[in-house]
């Protein structure tokens, strides 16, 4: 049973990655391809937890979690970019 919800839940996920990487490729302005990029990669996130519990890994949580603090981090950097054009200050 479990493996069967496993299973609609990396389609689901697939499709939203599908999704995001339209609204990647067509977003009308730099900060909807931000948010675009930002839900990519909270979705590959959920795909690499997913992965790990079908084949009960550990090693992919960690994986997950600097996988989440690196998307952070990335996603802060590109809004201050976009508002103020400069990283560093």
């Amino acid at each position: 049973m479990i493996a069967i919800a496993l299973q609609i839940a990396a389609i689901a996920i697939a499709l939203a990655l599908l999704l995001n990487g339209w609204r990647l490729y067509r977003g009308p302005a730099l900060a909807d391809r931000i948010l675009a990029l930002d839900t990519m990669v909270i979705n590959v996130i959920a795909v690499i937890v997913v992965i790990g519990m079908m084949g009960g890994n550990d090693t992919n949580f960690e994986a997950a979690l600097l996988l989440a603090m690196v998307g952070f981090v990335s996603t802060i950097a590109y809004c201050k970019f976009l508002l103020r054009g400069d990283i560093v200050e």
